[in-house]
C-alpha cells in the first residue's frame, strides 16, 4: 500500500517537474535569485574589503561624515530594497505555483 502511494507521488512529481510551466517557473526564479544574491554578497563584502585594504572610504563626504558611514548606511537601504523586491517577485512565483498545482490536480482528476 505504501509503495503504491510512493509510486503515485513519484509519477506526479515527475509529471510536474517535466512540465513546461514548472520549467518556466524555475528559470524565472533562478534568473532573479542568482543575480540578486551575487549583487548582495558583492555589495555586502565591499565595505569590509574596502575599509581593510584601501583608504578611499576614509575621505569626508558630508561634513565630518566619511564615505564609509554612507556606504554602511546604504547597505541597510540595499537590504530593505532587495527584501521588498523579493517579496513582490515571490508573490508572482506563488501565483505561478498555484496555477501549476491546479493544472496538475485537473489532469489527475
Amino acid at each position: 500500500m505504501q509503495s503504491s502511494k510512493t509510486n503515485e507521488l513519484a509519477k506526479e512529481y515527475t509529471s510536474i517537474a517535466t512540465s513546461p510551466a514548472f520549467k518556466d517557473l524555475m528559470r524565472k526564479k533562478r534568473n532573479f535569485i542568482l543575480p540578486s544574491t551575487i549583487f548582495f554578497f558583492l555589495f555586502y563584502f565591499a565595505l569590509p574589503i574596502m575599509t581593510a585594504y584601501t583608504t578611499i572610504l576614509n575621505e569626508k563626504a558630508i561634513g565630518d561624515i566619511t564615505w564609509a558611514w554612507l556606504f554602511a548606511f546604504s547597505q541597510f537601504v540595499m537590504t530593505w530594497s532587495l527584501c521588498v523586491i523579493y517579496s513582490k517577485r515571490a508573490a508572482k512565483f506563488d501565483e505561478m505555483t498555484s496555477k501549476i498545482s491546479s493544472q496538475t490536480q485537473k489532469e489527475a482528476s
